[in-house]
């Protein structure tokens, strides 16, 4: 089993991060592949709506002059997404933004290719706003048919300054039941992957 994390933070190192590693930690330690890749902070740019993924089909993005196509790679190998973002006026970032609406749109256009995954957002937070910021994730989550696992709480950590979020105890809590539960879901999961409903 292979867990995927996407940081949308282009802060390296930063809350965003720290939130994702705990959620990973759980998933190491039940034998899953994991991996963290960084898109915060890097070129990707959004959606022109072409149409052309749905044309070639490829599971590939006709724009391929940034990091999209490798990441996208890695989201239709991975059994767990997990979609990490601070909150920038009550919503994701940027390349965030753009890795949502590119896969999203790709994945459908290839016969709903992220149905059956595991898809968990994680939001970092100062002070308000994380909860849009969730909402704005699972979106892309619901709409391709993934599964969305619950845990504590909201995926969120309090923290603004770089590191600060190691202080939120709840949120590190939550990080850690919801790398567990992933964890479960896959092994609920994994047998019955071939039985899932075809998209009509």
């Amino acid at each position: 089993m292979y867990a995927l994390a996407i940081n949308g933070s282009p802060r390296k190192g930063g809350n965003t991060e720290i939130l994702l590693k705990s959620a990973l930690a759980p998933l190491q330690g039940a034998g899953w592949e994991t991996e963290l890749v960084q898109v915060g902070g890097k070129p990707v740019r959004g959606c022109i709506a072409c149409g052309k993924c749905g044309e070639r089909k490829n599971l590939k993005c006709a724009l391929d002059k940034d990091i999209f196509n490798d990441v996208m790679a890695k989201m239709v190998k991975a059994d767990a997404l997990i979609l990490g973002s601070p909150t920038y006026f009550t919503d994701v970032s940027s390349e965030m933004k753009a890795i949502l609406d590119r896969s999203g749109y790709v994945a459908l256009a290839n016969g709903s290719a992220f149905k059956g995954k595991i898809g968990a957002a994680v939001v970092a937070v100062r002070r308000a706003g994380a909860t849009h910021v969730y909402d704005t994730i699972n979106h892309m989550f619901l709409i391709n048919q993934m599964i969305v696992p619950g845990s504590t709480y909201w995926n969120l950590g309090i923290g603004r300054d770089k590191g600060e979020v190691e202080s939120d105890a709840e949120g590190l809590h939550n990080m850690a039941n919801l790398g567990e539960v992933i964890a479960w879901l896959g092994a609920a999961i994994q047998p019955h992957k071939e039985t899932f409903p075809e998209t009509k």
